[in-house]
């Protein structure tokens, strides 16, 4: 089946079959290995990107339902050479460690912090239950997403 929808701001067109994970997609058709796979199950949230804005676990879902939605991977998150707030609290915080985790910790933040913008770190905590890391004991997490919130609050780079 053939689908279109815009990844990463550009407008794409592909043929797959109908039986197509969108993380099996993404990093084995597209060439995006930013999106990993670790359970395929749902459980680990590696595999998160935002679908029209919103994040989803790429590997509950089946290419056809990207049709006409706007998708954004975590190559695409970037402003060209200028990273994401939250990507770059990320790195100051010391969050990234391994990394495996961090494309679906980010992308996960983004979308929590658009729905949240001064959250406590208990709402922060919470917001990220569902994306695991096996690196840390999700504190310097918990601190990048607390102070991407404050950049984003004062005008930092989105």
């Amino acid at each position: 089946m053939r689908i279109r929808f815009t990844l990463n701001g550009a407008e794409t067109e592909v043929d797959v079959p109908p039986d197509r994970r969108v993380v099996d997609l993404l990093r084995e058709d597209m060439g995006l290995t930013g999106t990993k796979e670790s359970c395929g199950a749902g459980d680990c949230g590696a595999c998160t990107i935002l679908v029209d804005g919103e994040s989803r676990l790429s590997c509950l879902m089946l290419a056809a339902q990207l049709q006409g939605r706007a998708i954004t991977t975590i190559e695409g998150l970037a402003h060209g050479e200028r990273l994401h707030a939250v990507q770059e609290a990320f790195v100051d915080c010391g969050a990234v460690q391994c990394g495996f985790c961090t494309p679906g910790m980010v992308l996960a933040s983004v979308d929590f912090l658009q729905k949240n913008p001064n959250p406590t770190r208990a709402e922060i905590q919470e917001a990220l239950a569902g994306n695991l890391c096996r690196c840390t004991g999700y504190q310097k997490i918990v601190d990048a997403v607390a102070a991407a919130a404050a950049r984003l609050r004062t005008g930092g780079a989105a």
